[in-house]
């Protein structure tokens, strides 16, 4: 199924529920070699004059180095029918597995030399605008740093422009 562009001043996105509740697949790489992740951390907004995404990437998470290597990634929102591939992305490195892609049920899709997910309703792609690893003395609740980091392995905040929506063409 297709994909065309919509203009993003015409979207109806709750952020708080297409992210923390519907998940997001996060995914780089090209046409020959690329990895995706769910992600419930996010958001979206405006910085610095432009319609942003932030993600945030753990160091041990595959997916990491493909946003690291290339300047393009994408956000897909997938159909609630997907809600066990969305887990098995979650939970499966694409380092421990032949193929990511078919354990999880799902298909690349190459867009613009970036990778987004056949199976989303809507896709983002987004170009890195900065990055930025979380740092310990730059929490002001300690709380958030000892709950949600046990183990010191601090996400990589990245800002990045939206450059194109894509909707399934219905």
């Amino acid at each position: 199924m297709a994909f065309i562009e919509t203009d993003i001043a015409a979207l109806e996105f709750n952020p708080f529920n297409k992210i923390s509740r519907q998940w997001m697949l996060v995914t780089a790489g090209d046409g020959s070699r690329s990895n995706t992740m769910t992600a419930s951390w996010g958001g979206v907004g405006i910085m610095w004059g432009k319609p942003v995404a932030t993600v945030y990437i753990r160091p041990q998470r595959y997916t990491k180095e493909f946003i690291d290597r290339n300047e393009y990634f994408t956000l897909s929102f997938l159909p609630e029918e997907y809600r066990k591939a969305l887990n098995v992305c979650g939970t499966v490195s694409g380092r421990d597995v032949s193929d990511k892609w078919q354990e999880a049920g799902l298909h690349p899709a190459e867009i613009d030399g970036t990778t987004g997910v056949e199976e989303a309703d809507e896709i983002f792609v987004c170009r890195k605008l900065y990055a930025q690893e979380m740092l310990p003395q730059c929490f002001i609740d300690g709380e958030c740093d000892t709950k949600w980091y046990p183990e010191k392995d601090y996400h990589t905040m990245y800002i990045a422009e939206i450059v194109k929506v894509l909707r399934k063409d219905a």
